[in-house]
C-alpha cells in the first residue's frame, strides 16, 4: 500500500471524534483479520487444485460408472 493511501486512511481516522477512534480501528483490525483469512483460504484451496480436480473428475466417473450412491445425511 503507498503511504499517500495510509496517510489518507490515518486523516479518515483522525477526521472521526475521539470517542469513535477505537470503535473504528476495532473495524478496520476485524475487516484486515479477515482479509487474512481470505487469503489463506485462496492460497489453500490453490496449493490443492490440483488433488482437488483429480478427485471430482474421479467422483463424475464413478457417477457415470453407476458406482456412486446418494449421500444419506441421517447416518453422518
Amino acid at each position: 500500500m503507498s503511504s499517500e493511501n495510509i496517510a489518507t486512511v490515518v486523516k479518515m481516522l483522525e477526521s472521526l471524534p475521539d470517542e469513535l477512534h477505537e470503535q473504528a480501528i476495532a473495524h478496520l483490525r476485524e475487516y484486515l483479520a479477515d482479509l487474512q483469512d481470505e487469503l489463506e483460504w485462496d492460497r489453500l484451496v490453490e496449493k490443492t487444485r490440483p488433488q482437488l480436480i483429480r478427485t471430482a473428475i474421479q467422483a463424475k466417473q464413478e457417477i457415470a460408472e453407476g458406482k456412486a450412491t446418494p449421500m444419506d445425511y441421517d447416518r453422518l
